[in-house]
């Protein structure tokens, strides 16, 4: 019988994904959030490749900033 492939939210991902950089091991950060250390892996890789893309575009102001203007 095949399994069901698991979906993780993006959530979840970003929180697991920048564990990696720190002194952890991988496999500990994957066993942390019950996923597979090669999918940790691939987070790190996506999250290290699109990092560039966050300080690419500009924000939109919060409610805050657009009041003030």
């Amino acid at each position: 019988m095949a399994t069901k492939r698991r979906r993780h939210s993006p959530e979840g991902k970003a929180k697991a994904a920048p564990e990696v950089q720190g002194i952890e091991p991988i496999h500990a950060t994957a066993a942390k959030h019950q996923v597979d250390p090669v999918q940790v892996s691939r987070w790190k890789k996506d999250l290290l490749k699109r990092l560039s893309q966050v300080f690419a575009t500009k924000a939109p102001p919060t409610e805050a900033e657009a009041v003030v203007k």
